[in-house]
């Protein structure tokens, strides 16, 4: 299936506000989100031969049910949101993580330098790491790595943003900022 929206010209979220200084905010996944299957697949059935059935004590549930859990939507996240907070860039991060999504959003000019110990990183993402001995940089451009969508707001509206999206049951945390920098357009420090 597929999704076709309309939004007015005038209510465009297009990221050319987004200037250094900005917060970028996290907002969390509920697990792979439909990418990154194909390694996934490999090392967890393949390699490390896990059946889809077997109770996997780090994830809590079957091999099968922690692949199959439903992607979380952020729609009502983001319409309960820019009704209260002029948010002026997003980005769902989907195939290629954060490294391959989040510059998108981005006028020239500016990078986003992300702070990947700000939040925890679901326990299947660590799985298939440590199985597959997969390296840091490859996790990183495979899946979200537990951050399913991404806004910038101006800094003066991270409390409140964080506040209202933790309180409507998404949760959120700052995970970087925007800083001026030349032809770099994202930074995991």
């Amino acid at each position: 299936g597929f999704t076709v929206g309309v939004v007015d010209e005038k209510a465009v979220i297009d990221g050319r506000s987004i200037k250094p200084g900005d917060a970028i905010i996290g907002i969390a996944s509920s697990g792979l989100h439909s990418n990154g299957y194909s390694l996934a697949r490999k090392v967890l059935l393949e390699h490390a031969k896990i059946a889809l059935n077997k109770k996997v004590p780090e994830l809590k549930t079957t091999l099968g049910d922690a692949l199959l859990h439903p992607t979380r939507i952020y729609v009502r996240a983001i319409d309960m949101l820019k009704n209260k907070i002029k948010i002026k860039g997003m980005a769902h991060i989907t195939g290629g993580g954060l490294p391959g999504n989040v510059p998108r959003m981005l006028p020239s000019g500016v990078c986003a330098t992300v702070f990947d110990q700000c939040w925890d990183v679901p326990p299947i993402f660590s799985l298939i790491q440590k199985l597959g001995n997969v390296p840091d940089d490859d996790m990183k451009k495979t899946f979200n790595m537990g951050i399913g969508y991404v806004i910038v707001v101006a800094s003066k509206d991270a409390d409140a943003a964080l506040v209202l999206l933790n309180n409507s049951g998404y949760a959120a945390t700052q995970i970087g900022f925007i800083e001026k920098r030349g032809k770099t357009r994202f930074l995991y420090v």
